[in-house]
């Protein structure tokens, strides 16, 4: 049995070495709540051991989001500290590798004003669609972790002691993320060569459409031309292999932004900007969406789809199993990077020019006129279930069975 303590050295060695995929001489920026911090201090030492040149820390803290909410002007939050982006997408153009921990309480800004809050939101998704635009073209090495703090934890286990919620939530976490297995490192190269299986069938396959049933879903979206299905491991610009999630069980690619016809519904909670958005479902003509329905926070999710023009349409679609880790915990995280590696996914906004062929060398007119979307925004949400069935449309119309209640079917 490894202790508390390894695993939490075996968690900062796997996100230095596998998830950024740091190489020696590069900086690193680590943006992190200041909960974080004893984990934060071990993935500095890692990464000065693999060879870092520099790393430097960005903190955030829940309490200062709140207190801005509760006390400040009303009339300041179009205001932004640029620095903090501008920093970002420097040092990504300029091949610096980043990770991000992100952590924080579902329900932080549940009683404050949902405009205030939405208009906090674009204006800090406006502020980072340079550093956005960079990593999600794969400019440099990035990943994306989590671990747990007490408002999310509470949450989740919110019928246990407070210390016993805390320790409950990082025994998933190390469990769901492969960190309490003899060779994590091992475990997670025989975990990425099983995705990219599913991804060479499915790039193999090249399908026009694919077709979503389930309860409350009745759902085609069509694929473009040269679309490629990705998996959790990627390469840089820079040649450099990293992988996006800790966790990660999906694969995805991106959908035609023209291309979407039918209802979905979600089939877990959507925490976005310290909201939750429950029981929703969108209706989509000609790939926009036309109706929003929700029982839950119907206002944000509605401000949240009309950021600007491609927020109304999707940019990825995600193929997960039932079986995956993650929903065979039996938990509902309430944090995306958690729930989507749970189920299958769409995500609204802005899609990833690395899911087709030459996107990366495309301007933005050609990306579009391909079939990409383009936005502010990239919002995962979740639509799948042990109910769910998938089929793949082929260019002479014959539908190929992809999932059956919820598990792939090859």
């Amino acid at each position: 049995m490894l202790s508390f303590e390894q695993k939490l050295q075996n968690y900062a060695e796997l996100t230095v070495k596998v998830g950024v995929g740091l190489q020696a001489g590069q900086r690193l920026l680590v943006r992190a709540p200041v909960e974080a911090a004893s984990l934060v201090r071990l993935i500095v030492a890692s990464a000065y051991r693999a060879g870092a040149r520099l790393v430097d820390v960005m903190w955030l803290d829940d309490a200062l989001t709140l207190a801005r909410f509760q006390y400040a002007p009303r009339d300041s939050f179009e205001e932004y500290p640029a620095w903090r982006t501008e920093t970002m997408a420097k040092l990504a153009k300029q091949g610096d590798a980043s990770l991000a921990i992100h952590a924080v309480d579902p329900d932080l800004l549940k009683d404050q004003d949902p405009e205030l809050v939405a208009l906090a939101q674009r204006i800090h998704d406006e502020h980072m669609l340079p550093f956005r635009r960079q990593i999600m073209a794969d400019a440099t090495n990035w990943c994306l972790i989590s671990l747990p703090v007490a408002g999310w934890a509470a949450k989740i286990f919110p019928n246990d002691p407070p210390d016993e919620q805390m320790s409950k939530l990082w025994e998933i976490i190390f469990k769901v993320c492969r960190i309490d297995r003899p060779d994590p490192m091992a475990a997670w190269q025989e975990h990425l060569t099983t995705l990219k299986a599913k991804t060479d069938y499915l790039n193999a396959k090249h399908y026009t459409a694919l077709k979503y049933t389930a309860p409350g879903t009745d759902f085609t979206v069509g694929l473009p031309a040269n679309h490629l299905w990705k998996s959790g491991q990627s390469v840089s610009q820079h040649s450099i292999v990293f992988v996006v999630n800790i966790p990660t069980e999906e694969i995805f690619t991106m959908p035609h932004r023209d291309k979407a016809e039918g209802v979905v519904s979600s089939a877990k909670p959507l925490s976005h900007a310290g909201i939750l958005i429950e029981d929703f479902s969108l209706t989509f003509e000609n790939g926009r969406i036309t109706k929003v329905t929700a029982k839950k926070g119907e206002a944000v999710l509605k401000k949240l789809i009309e950021s600007d023009e491609g927020a109304a349409r999707l940019g990825e679609v995600a193929l997960v199993p039932h079986s995956s880790p993650i929903s065979q915990s039996g938990l509902l995280f309430y944090n995306t990077l958690y729930d989507e590696n749970a189920a299958n996914h769409l995500a609204l906004g802005r899609a990833y020019r690395c899911s087709l062929k030459n996107g990366l060398l495309m301007s933005d007119e050609e990306f579009a006129k391909a079939g990409g979307n383009d936005s502010l925004i990239h919002v995962d949400f979740m639509i799948g279930s042990a109910h769910m069935d998938v089929d793949g449309i082929t260019s002479d119309g014959a539908i190929e069975p992809i999932m059956r209640a919820g598990e792939w079917t090859f």
